[in-house]
């Protein structure tokens, strides 16, 4: 559907790799790379808001942003999708049929989305251990859930209440600055440039900036314009987790043992935004390996051959090089948190 013809949907969320393309961040049309990591599009109808940076409510609303991002498909404006899928005379009948009118931009997405809110994947081994079966998960994940509803903290962000457990999609629906990619930019002067160029509402220069610029980086803060939003991001959904490499909206994490370990360090150092409930978490590394074994289990029947061999992968990677492990900082005090410039 791309202007080339090169780029489709499925080039980002390939179903074969439970709907992400593997890569930091996404290959677009004349192979132009963006700035944000592909999620998977996997339960996507559960979420609230779409996008890393939620500047999309809704799944008809989202699949209109890459069709007319220079840097995904490159289209100049939604009718010339259209024109392009006219053409087809498959695709023709097929509008024509279930919608009873000529395709058109509007039928366009209606169609994409349907089809996406059919990507629903449950049924993984942890939630047959939810539903009573004790050996659907080994001890090991079973240790894990224990942390990480508890020492490890992760319900702080992947619970809907911090007192009731989560076992449906593990996020809060919300954003937040979690220390990610905030010490590779000049974030405040990014803030301002933001505020001056990009008029509150107006979506497809948000879409442009997430995409295709460094403000990429400052998140929510793009679409509310609030100080508190800036590097804020959406917490993903966690089912089929182990799938989705690299981790994070800029994909700058290769395994899951990064991921926790990012979280142990409780990265904050120079993020005046960072979320108050990131703090230093003292895990061993058997725990980690335990809340690992955790996430493992949330991936569904129909991705086992796949996780298998994503898992061995990343045990490689874990073993060779474990860059954001830092035992001093995960077992020492919280930093004191830097005033926000201009304060």
């Amino acid at each position: 559907m791309s202007a080339d013809g090169t780029v489709a949907c499925a080039t980002c969320h390939d179903p074969a790799r439970a709907f992400t393309d593997g890569r930091p961040v996404s290959i677009g049309i004349h192979g132009r790379a963006g700035q944000r990591n592909a999620p998977t599009i996997l339960n996507a109808l559960y979420n609230k808001m779409q996008f890393w940076d939620g500047r999309a409510r809704t799944l008809e609303e989202q699949a209109s942003f890459p069709i007319i991002n220079s840097f995904e498909m490159g289209q100049p404006n939604l009718d010339a999708a259209v024109t392009k899928l006219g053409a087809i005379e498959e695709y023709k009948q097929a509008f024509q049929k279930v919608f009873g009118r000529p395709l058109n931009g509007p039928d366009l997405l209606r169609a994409i989305a349907a089809y996406e809110r059919t990507l629903v994947s449950f049924d993984s081994p942890f939630d047959h251990f939810i539903a009573g079966d004790q050996n659907a998960i080994d001890e090991s994940a079973k240790r894990g859930w224990e942390l990480f509803n508890t020492k490890a903290r992760c319900n702080k962000c992947h619970a809907l209440t911090e007192t009731q457990r989560d076992v449906t999609n593990f996020t809060d629906f919300d954003f937040h600055n979690i220390g990610i990619g905030i010490l590779r930019h000049n974030v405040a002067p990014l803030a301002r440039k933001a505020e001056q160029e990009i008029a509150s509402g107006h979506l497809e220069a948000v879409d442009r900036a997430a995409i295709q610029t460094d403000m990429s980086v400052l998140g929510r803060f793009l679409i509310t314009k609030k100080e508190a939003d800036i590097a804020a991001f959406k917490t993903p959904i966690l089912r089929n987790i182990l799938l989705t490499a690299p981790y994070f909206h800029d994909g700058s994490q290769e395994t899951l043992w990064d991921v926790v370990d990012h979280y142990n360090k409780g990265d904050g150092l120079k993020n005046p935004w960072l979320d108050e409930d990131i703090q230093p978490l003292a895990l061993t590394e058997s725990e980690i390996d335990d809340l690992v074994a955790f996430l493992v289990s949330l991936t569904s029947p129909e991705y086992k051959e796949l996780g298998t061999q994503e898992l061995k992968h990343q045990q490689t990677l874990a073993r060779k090089s474990r860059p954001q492990r830092d035992t001093k900082r995960a077992f020492g005090p919280k930093p004191v948190q830097p005033t926000p410039p201009g304060r």
